[in-house]
């Protein structure tokens, strides 16, 4: 049911920093590493309403830092507005430490004294924001403080006025109102009448309420659930959700049944629990998705508890979220997936349908070459600061040429650590795609630098930076070899698809000693993804028409969420790199080139030997790097450019 309205819905509440254990089964106190990920309850809704294809935008504030910086990048990423993520000059963005002690202990510290978001003041939205969606979502932990229940109250005031529908997300959780140690995040239940009596104060106000069964107890003030739904009916006409957990969850839009079943009771599918932390917010993201889409109460319903399903058997909570093509897909099978965590199916469509979409066609200048530069030093200088010093240059060149077109939009670089490292930290955070290669160099078989157990390194590695690997690799090679390669690039697919990496596999057929037809590099591609590789990019040699064709058809049959294609250059001239081009961009697949030596080995071959300084190597190598650009710009000017982000919600 499409609004006229601007949103579908505004989150109103927390939104933190959730860093989470990496240990799974320990304790918090034996923790060696965790990881960073956007959190906080009405933070997490957004996100995951987002990615089933809502309307949300977030109403709240973070601290003036790097983590507030997160949380707003995070959230825009995801595709919330953030126009009204205020930034607040005085207090800190929210910390949760949570861990996943066993599949029934999640110990979690809050770190929100004097936090961000409950600094949200009546000045940070007007009656016009709130009547611009068309529903309000609240987290109960915004009526624990007198500042922040003014706010909430004038929030809700607007609403009734504008016809916007106010939902409450109860939220209880009792260290975030004082009624427990510190350390007690875990604690889900205590009784108080003060809090009992915040929550009923607006439940005549709302249209929507949802919480578990002990959140419905503090709502209603009683430990009896049936007799709190029936004290929370007599103040509200609010269709009432009660989350069951593994039993589903059960609706009440008038009067309360003599059993808890009696209401609207929709089972969810049984699956292994890894997490429960986060399972609620994903629950009310796939119930608030359906219910503003005008479905019924059935499939509302069932879309929560897919949802819930889905992010308990996951790490983290916003990572954790479905999207609307990996839920559609849970849905038509979750009666036959107990581990969704194991399922091939719902894991890869869950990595790529929320890796982020790089503009394109991306313009990649590729410098990660290490042996050839190595060949060329004839200086007494030592090997690593030459090839450094010169990989700077290059650098150089790039930024150059971003500076001259005035944006670094659909520019990129492949750079590797070992001569590199330098580039990359002058590189990060300015908006170039990166890459950087795993490979030794002209290794066949395959081996990684700096070693074959190659997920630690990637560990250490920036998230952002896209994981390069070259495989020298024929249909015809021996099978011993063949096999070595495959199960390489097989561990090193795993390894990335853990640790969120994305991978581009470059494939080089043509200097096997075989022969090679329009079909080679389809056949490889074809077998890597029988193999169950699934690289985000494609970087690939030159091909004939014909030969596009069939890569094209590969992609499309076998992962069509896939970035594309770069094609390389292998030091090819000018002219013929240019006519490559020419057929390359009119395929839609080709995304773009990684070019290398075609821009800078002549002027490396000058640098290193010492006809030419630093300003002429730097204009030489920005000039035909502007020209390789221009090259497959005019290569698809005349062609039907149907290259388009992913659709999470297809």
């Amino acid at each position: 049911m499409a609004s006229a309205r601007k949103f579908d819905v505004i989150c109103l509440g927390r939104a933190a920093v959730d860093l989470y254990g990496d240990q799974v089964g320990g304790r918090l106190e034996d923790m060696q590493s965790f990881s960073k990920y956007l959190g906080g309850s009405s933070g997490n809704l957004a996100a995951g309403l987002a990615r089933l294809g809502s309307r949300s935008s977030m109403l709240t504030r973070v601290g003036d830092e790097q983590m507030g910086r997160f949380v707003r990048e995070a959230l825009a990423d995801e595709g919330v507005d953030v126009s009204h993520v205020v930034t607040d000059p005085n207090r800190l963005t929210a910390l949760v430490i949570l861990g996943i002690a066993s599949r029934n202990s999640f110990p979690h510290i809050f770190y929100r004294e004097n936090c961000a978001d409950m600094g949200v003041e009546e000045a940070d939205f007007d009656e016009q924001y709130i009547g611009s969606s068309s529903a309000l979502a609240i987290t109960g932990t915004h009526l624990s403080t007198d500042r922040c229940y003014k706010v909430v109250r004038t929030a809700i005031d607007y609403a009734r006025r504008q016809g916007t529908r106010v939902i409450l997300d109860i939220d209880y959780r009792p260290v975030l109102w004082g009624l427990t140690a510190a350390g007690g995040g875990e604690e889900r239940y205590i009784e108080s009448s003060a809090v009992t009596a915040k929550y009923q104060s607006v439940l005549g106000e709302l249209d929507l309420l949802v919480g578990t069964e002990e959140e419905i107890n503090i709502a209603g003030g009683s430990t009896d659930t049936l007799t709190s739904l029936r004290a929370i009916r007599e103040l509200s006409d609010a269709a009432i959700v009660l989350k069951r957990g593994p039993l589903g969850c059960s609706i009440y839009e008038n009067d309360i049944p003599a059993a808890l079943d009696d209401g609207i009771t929709v089972h969810g599918a049984q699956v292994a629990v890894l997490n429960t932390l986060g399972a609620g917010d994903a629950f009310l993201s796939g119930l608030l998705n359906a219910w503003m889409n005008g479905l019924s109460w059935q499939d509302c319903a069932a879309s929560g508890n897919a949802c819930g399903a889905l992010v308990v058997s996951r790490h983290g909570c916003t990572p954790a979220m479905p999207t609307r093509i990996e839920l559609d897909d849970y849905l038509q099978r979750a009666t036959s997936i107990l581990r969704p965590d194991k399922d091939a199916r719902i894991n890869y469509l869950h990595r790529a349908s929320t890796r982020s979409t790089p503009s394109t066609p991306l313009m990649v200048l590729a410098f990660d070459h290490r042996r050839q530069l190595e060949d060329l030093v004839v200086s007494v200088e030592p090997v690593t600061d030459r090839i450094a010093a010169f990989k700077s240059l290059v650098c150089s060149a790039a930024e150059q040429v971003a500076e001259e077109r005035g944006s670094t939009d659909n520019l990129g670089m492949i750079v590797d650590e070992r001569y590199g490292e330098a580039v990359l930290a002058r590189m990060n955070g300015k908006g170039w795609w990166l890459g950087r290669p795993v490979e030794v160099p002209g290794s066949r078989p395959l081996e990684f630098d700096p070693r074959n157990n190659i997920g630690l390194p990637l560990l250490k590695w920036p998230a952002s930076h896209v994981v390069k690997c070259l495989v020298f690799y024929h249909p015809e090679d021996d099978l011993e070899l063949r096999l070595t390669q495959e199960e390489r690039v097989q561990q090193l697919c795993a390894d990335c698809n853990a640790l969120g990496r994305e991978l581009l596999l470059e494939v080089i057929s043509s200097n096997s000693g075989h022969s090679v037809s329009d079909s080679t590099v389809a056949n490889v591609m074809r077998r890597f993804y029988n193999l169950g590789v699934m690289p985000a990019w494609w970087k690939l040699e030159s091909q004939t028409d014909a030969g596009w064709r069939e890569i094209s058809a590969v992609i499309e049959q076998n992962d069509p969420m896939c970035h594309g294609v770069l094609m390389l250059g292998l030091d090819a001239p000018e002219e013929q790199l240019r006519e490559s081009f020419r057929i390359a961009g009119g395929h839609p697949v080709c995304r773009g080139f990684a070019v290398g030596r075609s821009i800078f080995g002549a002027a490396a071959r000058q640098w290193f030997s010492g006809k030419c300084d630093d300003d002429a190597v730097i204009r030489q190598i920005a000039d035909n790097y502007s020209k390789m650009i221009d090259f497959w710009q005019e290569s698809t000017a005349n062609s039907e450019d149907v290259r388009r982000p992913v659709d999470r919600d297809r």
